[in-house]
C-alpha cells in the first residue's frame, strides 16, 4: 500500500498529541517513520548487545527499573501503542485507558528472562509494528483517538515509538553504563 510514510515527526500538528509527548516526539527528530522504526531497530540491537551482563539488572537508585526492565517497558509501550495505533485506525472511537508502566514492570519479571529472550521478543516486535504501520493508508494515518487522558493520531503513535526508544536507550547510557 503507498501512503505518505515518509513524513516526519516535525510535520505532526500539536493537535496530534498531548503535550506531555513533546519530549518523545522531539526526539523522532526529522526521521521518516518507517525509516526510523527500521534504524532504531538495527540501533537498538546492538546496543542491547554491547550491554556487560552485569550491568542487566544494576539499578542506578532504588525503585528505579534495570536494563531488562527497561527493555521490557519499550515493548510493552510499543504494544500498547500499536494497540491504540490500530483500533484508531479502524475508526473505532471508544476511548481507550492509560496503562500503569511501573505495575507492568514489576509484573514482567523482566530480570527472570535472558537478554537473548528479550531482544529475540524486540526484533520480532518491531517487525509486527513495522508492518502495521506499512498497513496503513494516509487517512488512516491522520485519525485520531482518545487514549488515556488525550487525543493522539495513529501517526504520532508511530513517532512515540521511536522517540520514546531513543529517550529510554540515552537514560541507560546516562544512568546505567
Amino acid at each position: 500500500m503507498q501512503t505518505s510514510i515518509n513524513m516526519n515527526a516535525t510535520q505532526l500538528s500539536q493537535d496530534e498529541y498531548l503535550p506531555y509527548f513533546n519530549n518523545y516526539i522531539e526526539q523522532a527528530g526529522d526521521v521518516e517513520l518507517m525509516e526510523g522504526l527500521g534504524s532504531g531497530m538495527k540501533s537498538m540491537l546492538n546496543f542491547y548487545g554491547s550491554i556487560v551482563s552485569d550491568k542487566l539488572e544494576y539499578r542506578y537508585a532504588d525503585g528505579k527499573w534495570t536494563i531488562k526492565e527497561i527493555i521490557n517497558h519499550l515493548m510493552d509501550a510499543e504494544r500498547v501503542f500499536c494497540y491504540r495505533a490500530m483500533r484508531f485506525a479502524r475508526q473505532d472511537n471508544a476511548t481507550l485507558l492509560g496503562f500503569e508502566e511501573n505495575d507492568y514492570a514489576v509484573a514482567s519479571k523482566a530480570n527472570n528472562r535472558s537478554l537473548e529472550s528479550l531482544v529475540e521478543e524486540y526484533r520480532l516486535l518491531r517487525l509486527s509494528t513495522m508492518a502495521l504501520f506499512e498497513s496503513f493508508d494516509d487517512d488512516m494515518l491522520m485519525r485520531k483517538g482518545v487514549a488515556g487522558s488525550g487525543e493522539v493520531s495513529v501517526r504520532a503513535l508511530g513517532f512515540l515509538i521511536i522517540g520514546h526508544e531513543k529517550h529510554h536507550g540515552n537514560v541507560i547510557v546516562e544512568r546505567y553504563l
